[in-house]
């Protein structure tokens, strides 16, 4: 299964992101801070348009914050042999 990345900035400077199947529902949100990144609820809305929105609950300030996506400018994230994304650590040793 194909799935995709996008993230945007909330009011209050967070970056909000969220994890998209092919059918562009969500299929989990968070939310990053300098040093800190906790979940933020989030919900395609419209996902079967060429362009959709999606909601997320930013946890830092509460707010409800709403953002318009282009589907043919989202960005896939790779998949491994075992059809999962990729971690940023394999756990070897640098150099190896």
């Amino acid at each position: 299964m194909r799935r995709f990345q996008i993230s945007s900035r909330c009011e209050c400077q967070a970056i909000l992101s969220a994890t998209l199947d092919e059918n562009r529902h969500v299929l989990a949100g968070w939310a990053a801070r300098p040093g800190v990144k906790d979940l933020a609820p989030a919900h395609s809305i419209n996902a079967h348009l060429e362009r959709f929105d999606v909601g997320w609950l930013c946890p830092f300030c509460n707010r409800n914050t709403l953002r318009t996506f282009y589907a043919g400018a989202l960005r896939s994230i790779p998949e491994t042999a075992s059809g999962t994304a990729p971690s940023k650590s394999d756990g070897s040793a640098p150099g190896a």
